[in-house]
């Protein structure tokens, strides 16, 4: 998670939970009192209402936690500090594509808890106009990092997943969540909370490009459709097990 400890400055600010994914991520949580929040980060959808303790390996988003967040451990996921069956659950929100070993990480998931909620992106989504129009390198670094969904399920064994559509005002700003609002793609600060632009080089050229575009109305041209929805699935799932 060496990545965090650079880009994570600032990350509060841009990544707030947003309340109708934390809905699904609660449904799928069940019935689970006590939970472990693995790669957990600034805190994002941890459930208040129910016994958490939160793994994170990054000084930087730990010290980004706020007042009153879950009692958090340094640690990384593929190797887990807990007894075998110590959760109810173990949640992973938008954070299996940085370990090291996803497939070690979610078996230590297995062996701690008895239910394992991941939300996640599938890389068999091809993308959406800034990834394919702007930036295919980052749909290409996606779908290298990203394991997909149907590889998670094998390893889990008895799963479910569940299409999440991301809404157009979407506050947890991920690499995608600005889809209807491209303007937001033209402040680097935004930027910066998305993990994925920490790992190209020099974008000037091309942010100079979407801003003529939107200039000009070409981008409207092209996608002005996408401003009359209110939702837009873009590839993220919420993988569950079933007990």
């Amino acid at each position: 998670m060496a990545l965090y400890d650079s880009i994570g400055e600032g990350y509060i600010n841009y990544r707030i939970p947003d309340s109708r994914i934390s809905s699904q991520i609660n449904l799928a949580l069940g019935g689970a009192k006590k939970v472990v929040n693995v790669g957990a980060g600034t805190g994002s959808y941890e459930p208040l209402d129910r016994e958490v303790i939160a793994v994170e390996p990054s000084d930087l988003m730990i010290a980004q936690r706020p007042r009153g967040s879950a009692p958090v451990i340094k640690a990384s996921a593929e190797s887990l500090p807990f007894e075998n069956k110590s959760f109810d659950a173990a949640m992973a929100i938008l954070t299996i594509h940085h370990w090291s070993d996803w497939r070690a990480g979610i078996q230590e998931m297995l062996r701690v808890a008895g239910k394992v909620v991941i939300f996640t992106w599938d890389p068999v989504f091809e993308g959406f106009w800034l990834t394919r129009d702007y930036f295919p390198e980052v749909l290409r670094i996606d779908k290298q990092i990203f394991p997909p969904v149907d590889k998670i399920i094998s390893l889990i064994g008895n799963a479910n997943s569940k299409v999440i559509p991301i809404p157009g005002d979407c506050t947890d700003g991920f690499g995608s969540a600005y889809w209807n609002r491209p303007e937001a793609y033209l402040n680097e600060s935004v930027r910066k909370s998305m993990s994925t632009f920490a790992r190209l080089g020099n974008i000037e050229d091309v942010i100079q490009r979407l801003k003529s575009d939107l200039d000009t109305g070409m981008w409207q041209g092209k996608y002005g459709h996408l401003l009359t929805l209110k939702e837009m699935d873009l590839g993220f799932r919420i993988i569950s097990s079933v007990e």
